[in-house]
């Protein structure tokens, strides 16, 4: 009887666990890939899906497998340096969305300038927006070629001006068009004055952040050399047989895991220790 009371007690709890838990890990698979859509997007690259990162991914991995194979015949050694070459697609995108990023720092006071321009000649602020796709500077016309083409056929402001948020995935942009929609809604006679404030903000943030990433580059520098070289050495080593039948040993297939784990988590601190605050999207 104990037994049985036991089982259902334990059945019981473990019915309650699977539902508490179900939904959460849904949730956070779902802000994953969420996280890593907009990656995506603030990178450049709109059309690429999480899939295809995740399959260039796996390609990768499989093609520095077999290229470390062939060159050493060590399966140990393969296999660790085939994790390397798998991450090499997701280093890419970040690289390619901190360089959009930094470009887009420095042309936004350029922007609002336009903009204020625009609105101080007398043109409505959807007509500001879409002259910039003309008139602003060639990195960012882009997205408000399609705010313009949008809104001419719609004719909802708010609307279009979400798409063009979506567009951009920048904070910076996110703060310019909540300004803009703040502006139309309620009206009034300072926008020019905001917009002119709104670019001298913009500029002291840029030239700011701009000195402390040129100060900071040499520990992020550091910590890939850091990081390279004892792996480059192994590379070299791997070529000598009696190095080989060492590594593919347990031992040593065990010291190249706990070496690869160790590496991974130097790396991943002195860059968070490097590192730059980096604005978060909170004008979604």
């Amino acid at each position: 009887m104990g037994a049985f009371i036991g089982l259902v007690a334990g059945v019981g709890l473990l019915l309650i666990w699977h539902g508490l838990s179900n939904r959460p890990r849904r949730h956070r698979v779902h802000r994953r890939a969420d996280r890593l859509r907009e990656s995506l997007q603030q990178a450049g690259l709109p059309r690429m899906q999480p899939i295809h990162l995740h399959l260039a991914q796996l390609g990768s991995g499989i093609l520095g497998f077999a290229v470390v194979v062939v060159a050493t015949s060590s399966l140990s050694v393969s296999a660790i340096f085939s994790l390397f070459a798998a991450v090499l697609p997701r280093m890419w995108v970040v690289r390619l969305r901190n360089r959009r990023q930094s470009d887009l720092r420095e042309v936004w006071p350029e922007v609002v300038d336009n903009l204020t321009s625009g609105v101080r000649a007398g043109l409505s602020l959807p007509e500001a927006l879409a002259a910039v796709g003309s008139r602003g500077p060639e990195s960012i016309r882009e997205p408000f070629r399609r705010f313009g083409s949008d809104y001419r056929a719609s004719g909802r402001f708010n609307d279009s001006l979400d798409r063009l948020k979506a567009s951009l995935a920048d904070p910076i942009g996110d703060r310019v068009c909540e300004s803009l929609r703040v502006a139309r809604e309620v009206g009034g006679t300072d926008l020019g004055r905001l917009l002119s404030t709104l670019s001298g903000f913009l500029r002291e943030d840029a030239r700011t952040r701009s000195e402390l990433t040129a100060r900071q580059s040499w520990s992020v520098n550091a910590a890939r050399m850091a990081v390279c070289a004892p792996w480059l050495v192994l590379l070299l080593l791997a070529t000598q047989r009696e190095t080989l039948e060492a590594y593919d040993r347990p031992t040593g297939t065990l010291i190249l895991a706990f070496g690869a784990v160790v590496s991974v988590s130097a790396y991943r601190l002195m860059v968070r220790i490097g590192r730059l605050p980096v604005e978060k999207r909170v004008l979604r």
